[in-house]
C-alpha cells in the first residue's frame, strides 16, 4: 500500500505586450517511488521484479502470504544451563529473540526477508526509515549492511545510496501466537522515503507462522523417552523398557540417537511436552523450520528438562502456563492432544496441517487449560475438536484413538479400541473350553505377582462385561464425530481388540478380582510412578462414578515408528495352543491395514500406571512439507 505526498507545481506565464507567450512549466522533481516486497508466493524470495510478491502483499491467507518466524530457537547455544533455582519465567525468556542480535548464519536464516525495490531516481537528498505499524512489540526488524545485521531503530536512516540500490531487511517474531484476541500475529512493516521533492512510503504484511503439532503422516525423526537412574525394581524394569525401545528404534530405520530424559524422573514423556514446529520457506526454497516443544500447562517439573535437553539450534521452547495451571491437571497432558492429518471437512473447511483433538469430562465440564486451548485455536489452522473422555479414569484420547497412514485417497485410516471384540476373544475362548485359562500370561517381576484370574472368571466378574459394553458406546459415539467431521467411513477404520476395567473388584465370594492392581509402582518398594497420583493432585475435579482404564495393555496405545512400522505394548493375554490370542488378533488388525507390529513389554512400567507406551515415549517428526501445500483429500 503506497502513500504519497507530492511536490509542488508551478506554472508560470510569461506576457510580452498585448501576446499571450506559450506557457513556461516549471516542475519539481517527482516524488519518491517507494515500492517495499516481502515473500507473498512463498518461494523463499522477496522478488523485486514482476508482480508475483506484490499482489496481496496487503492481505494474508492460508495459501498466500508472508511468514516470519518466531525466532524462541538458541542458534548460538547462548542460553547456558540454568541453575536448579531459575524461576520457570526466566527459562523461557532466553531465545535468539531476547536480544537484539543476530546471532550467526543459522540465526540469520531464520529472519524473513524483505526488500525495496531498487529506486534509481532517487535525488541526493533522500532519506529512508522504517516503522513497525502493526504488531510493534512483537517483531524485530534488522537491517543488512556490508554483510552484517543491525536491529532497526527510530534512530535508523537509510541513504540515498543504499534505496538507489535496494535495501534488505530481516524480520524475527518474538514469541509465538498466544491469544489471537490479543494479537493476531500480523506484522505491517512500513518504508518511508522523504526528500526535498516529497514523502512516499510502501507498507507489506506478514504473518507470524503458526505453531502446528504433528501427525502421523510425518516421518519420525527421532524418540524421546525417560530413563530413570536407580537400582530399585522399578527403575531397573524402566532401563528394560528403554534398551528394548533403542531396538525396536534402530530395526526401524530411525537413525538419530534416542533422547533420553534423566533429570526429574517422570516416565511420562507424552504428556509433559508436546513436540510442534513453526515453518517458512527459507533460501533457495528449502523450508526454513524451527521446532517447538510446548510445555504441558502443568505444574510438573520434568517440563524444566526441555531447556537443557532439548533447547539448542533449530529448536525453541514455549510455555502455556496462566491461571489454570492447576497442580497436574491430567486434562492438561499431552496424551490428550492428538492430531488428525490432513483433511477437508464435511462442510468444506480445509486443515491442511491437520487437526487436533482432545479430551473433556463431558458429565463434569472438565477441560484443558483456557491458555492451551486459545494458543492453538490462536493458530488458525488446527481448531481443538474436543472428544469426551470422561469414562476414562486418566481422560486422555490416546487411550482409545490414533491416526495411521493408509495407500489411499484419503492417505490414513482411523485406529480405534474395540472393546466388544475383546470380549469375543474372550466369550470363544470360553466357548472352546478354555474358560479356565488363566487371563494373562505375564510373570512375575521383582516381587511383582501377576494377575491370577482365569479368563471364566474375569467374564463373570461384577462389572468387566458391563464396563466394557460401557466403554464400547463411549467410544462409538466418538468415533461417529470424528466420521461426520472427517468423512472416514466404516472401510477406513482399523478395530484394534482391547478391553477396559474400573480396577479391583469383588465377586459374590469375596474373591478380589480381576485382580489387576493399579498402584503404578507402590508395591514391593517400588517408587509411585503411575498417573493416579498426578490424579489426586487435581483435587475435587468433577469425574463419573465409573471410569476405566485398559484391562489387556492398550494396543493403540503405541507409537508410529515408520509409516509401515508400529511399536504396540505387548499384550500379555490368554495363551491358547501356544498363541496370546489379543496378541494374534491385535497383529491381524494391522497387518489388514498394511502395518507391521512390533512389541514391547511395558506392563510393570507403564501399564500399572494407567498408561502404554505412547505415553512413555514421544516424537519428532518430519518438517519439511509446507504446512500450506497441496489440497487436503477428502
Amino acid at each position: 500500500m503506497r502513500t504519497r505526498q507530492a511536490g509542488r507545481v508551478v506554472l508560470a506565464l510569461a506576457v510580452a505586450g498585448a501576446v499571450l507567450a506559450p506557457p513556461a512549466l516549471a516542475q519539481a522533481a517527482e516524488p519518491p517511488r517507494v515500492d517495499l516486497r516481502a515473500d507473498v508466493d512463498r518461494d523463499g524470495t522477496a522478488g523485486v521484479t514482476g508482480v508475483t510478491d506484490e499482489s496481496g502483499e496487503d492481505t494474508w491467507s492460508v495459501g498466500r502470504g508472508a511468514l516470519f518466524l518466531p525466532n524462541i530457537d538458541d542458534d548460538s547455544r547462548r542460553c547456558r544451563p540454568p541453575a536448579a533455582d531459575t524461576p520457570d519465567a526466566a527459562l523461557a525468556r532466553c531465545n535468539d529473540a531476547a536480544d537484539g542480535r543476530v546471532n550467526g548464519a543459522a540465526d540469520a536464516a531464520d529472519l524473513a526477508r524483505v526488500r525495496s525495490v531498487p529506486a534509481a531516481g532517487l535525488s541526493d537528498d533522500a532519506t529512508g526509515s522504517v516503522q513497525v505499524t502493526t504488531g510493534a512489540g512483537r517483531v524485530r526488524v534488522f537491517l543488512k549492511r556490508a554483510d552484517a545485521w543491525t536491529a532497526v531503530t527510530g534512530a535508523t536512516r537509510l541513504t540515498a545510496q543504499e534505496l538507489r540500490a535496494g535495501v534488505e531487511f530481516g524480520v524475527e517474531g518474538r514469541d509465538v501466537i498466544r491469544d489471537s484476541g490479543v494479537w493476531d500475529g500480523r506484522a505491517v512493516i512500513r518504508l518511508t522515503v522523504t526528500s526535498a521533492a516529497g514523502t512516499a512510503a510502501d507498507d507489506v504484511t506478514l504473518r507470524a507462522a503458526p505453531l502446528l503439532t504433528h501427525h502421523n503422516l510425518q516421518n519420525t525423526q527421532r524418540v524421546l523417552v525417560t530413563e530413570v537412574r536407580g537400582n530399585d525394581p522399578y527403575a531397573r524394569g524402566q532401563q528394560q523398557f528403554v534398551k528394548g525401545l533403542l531396538r525396536q528404534v534402530q530395526a526401524a530405520g530411525v537413525t538419530a540417537p534416542v533422547v533420553k530424559f534423566r533429570q526429574y524422573g517422570d516416565v511420562w514423556a507424552q504428556d509433559f511436552v508436546e513436540p510442534a514446529y513453526v515453518g517458512m520457506t527459507g533460501a533457495g526454497g528449502r523450508p526454513q523450520t524451527i521446532r517447538v516443544m510446548l510445555r504441558s500447562a502443568q505444574a510438573r517439573p520434568a517440563g524444566r528438562e526441555l531447556y537443557t535437553r532439548l533447547r539448542g539450534p533449530g529448536i525453541g521452547v514455549v510455555q502455556a502456563r496462566g491461571r489454570e495451571t492447576r497442580g497436574w491437571e491430567t486434562l492438561n497432558s499431552f496424551g490428550n492432544l492428538e492430531t488428525i492429518p490432513p483433511y477437508t471437512a464435511q462442510g468444506g473447511r480445509s486443515y491442511p496441517a491437520g487437526r487436533i483433538i482432545m479430551g473433556r469430562r463431558e458429565s463434569g465440564g472438565a477441560r484443558p487449560s483456557r491458555e492451551i486451548r486459545a494458543l492453538l485455536r490462536s493458530q488458525g489452522l488446527q481448531n481443538p475438536l474436543l472428544l469426551d473422555t470422561s469414562w476414562l479414569h486418566v481422560g486422555h484420547v490416546d487411550e482409545f484413538v490414533q491416526f495411521l497412514p493408509a495407500d489411499t485417497p484419503r492417505g490414513w485410516r482411523i485406529g480405534i479400541a474395540d472393546p466388544q471384540a475383546g470380549l469375543d476373544l474372550l466369550r470363544m475362548a470360553q466357548r472352546e473350553g478354555h474358560g479356565g485359562t488363566r487371563m494373562f500370561s505375564v510373570k512375575a517381576a521383582d516381587g511383582m505377582l501377576p494377575p491370577q484370574e482365569t479368563i471364566a472368571q474375569a467374564l463373570a466378574s461384577r462389572h468387566l462385561v458391563s464396563d466394557n459394553t460401557m466403554a464400547a458406546e463411549r467410544i462409538r459415539a466418538n468415533l461417529d464425530v470424528l466420521k461426520r467431521e472427517t468423512g472416514v467411513t466404516d472401510a477406513e477404520i482399523v478395530r484394534v481388540p482391547a478391553l477396559y476395567t474400573r480396577g479391583i473388584e469383588s465377586d459374590a465370594s469375596g474373591t478380589r478380582m480381576p485382580l489387576l492392581r493399579r498402584v503404578g509402582g507402590t508395591l514391593d518398594g517400588m517408587r509411585d510412578h503411575g498417573q493416579q497420583g498426578l490424579l489426586a493432585r487435581d483435587g475435587a475435579a468433577a469425574v463419573p462414578t465409573v471410569t476405566t482404564s485398559a484391562y489387556v495393555p492398550g494396543a493403540v496405545n503405541g507409537i508410529l515408528l515408520a509409516r509401515d512400522r508400529y511399536l504396540a505394548p505387548r499384550q500379555w493375554g490368554p495363551v491358547i495352543g501356544g498363541k496370546d490370542v489379543f496378541t494374534a488378533a491385535v497383529t491381524a488388525a494391522y497387518r489388514k491395514a498394511g502395518i507391521k507390529v512390533s512389541y514391547i513389554d511395558d506392563w510393570y512400567t507403564y501399564h500399572l500406571g494407567m498408561g502404554e507406551v505412547h505415553c512413555g515415549t514421544n516424537t519428532l517428526r518430519d518438517t519439511s512439507a509446507p504446512w500450506w501445500g497441496a489440497p487436503a483429500a477428502r
